[in-house]
């Protein structure tokens, strides 16, 4: 069974997409509401957003199973994000908007729970980290961007709503300062799209637990909203035409990660010509 797709890249940066997944294994989805089918809470389509990031020498991980079978950007103890705010579980019992998940009496017990962590969780937390070794062997430097989209409004969490860029570090500590203002700087200077840098969120469990820049492992986060390329709305179709606009300005935001990822590597850029 494929819980994960892992590429690997030529550069330091590696992207990371946990809740890119939609499947739900028949023993899980039989115990769960027809609203929950939908997995209306995934980050849709980041993968086809970010398409073009290999041709910059970007690794890819990405999801394979829905946020709604277990997440992969929460503590596997269980500990909530945030003390006293509204937080989703491990695995989660509820939506965004608060719709049931499950059936009643079928809601995932502890043991559930564990089992899960040991199939879906600890593989891909795994391949992350044998990547992020692997980076700081070759490059004496990784970097990690964790990528997430969210819906425009997200009242549950936000009653003001959304930027349309919405850049974390764990309020400064998974990454370089440096690094981090290089990027809040690329989405600050269009005038098309609004942003904010480590306002009203801290990041998850990965922003959180892998960034370590005093040992040259860098974590951001980036939540876009997804209004600037989809349909908010079910069956959440993709839009090619605000996608087109939107991504211009993620190709430069990955371009800038890559370039600095490469200026502080400690082995020197390697040039490939194409014919």
């Amino acid at each position: 069974m494929e819980t994960y797709r892992f590429q690997p890249g030529e550069t330091p940066v590696l992207i990371s997409l946990p809740h890119v997944g939609t499947d739900l294994p028949l023993d899980i989805a039989a115990g769960m509401t027809d609203t929950a089918h939908q997995v209306p809470d995934t980050d849709w389509h980041l993968d086809r957003l970010y398409n073009f990031a290999p041709a910059f020498g970007v690794g890819f991980l990405a999801a394979t199973q829905s946020r709604y079978v277990i997440d992969l950007n929460r503590d596997p103890a269980g500990h909530g994000l945030y003390r006293g705010r509204d937080n989703t579980e491990l695995c989660p019992t509820t939506s965004f908007d608060e719709a049931e998940i499950y059936n009643e009496g079928c809601h995932p017990d502890g043991v559930e729970v564990r089992r899960r962590i040991g199939a879906y969780w600890q593989p891909y937390h795994r391949q992350l980290r044998e990547e992020l070794a692997s980076l700081k062997e070759r490059f004496g430097i990784a970097v990690l961007f964790d990528a997430h989209s969210i819906n425009s409004t997200a009242p549950r969490f936000i009653e003001s709503g959304l930027c349309d860029f919405n850049l974390v570090t764990a309020d400064g500590t998974s990454a370089s300062p440096h690094l981090s203002r290089r990027l809040a700087n690329v989405l600050a200077c269009t005038d098309a799209y609004s942003s904010k840098f480590d306002r009203e969120s801290k990041g998850g469990y990965n922003t959180r637990h892998y960034g370590r820049p005093e040992d040259n492992i860098h974590v951001i986060q980036l939540e876009v909203s997804q209004a600037t390329y989809m349909e908010e709305t079910a069956p959440f179709r993709y839009r090619a035409d605000r996608a087109a606009l939107v991504r211009p300005v993620l190709e430069r935001f990955v371009s800038a990660l890559v370039e600095w990822s490469w200026e502080n590597a400690e082995v020197r850029r390697q040039r490939v010509a194409y014919y």
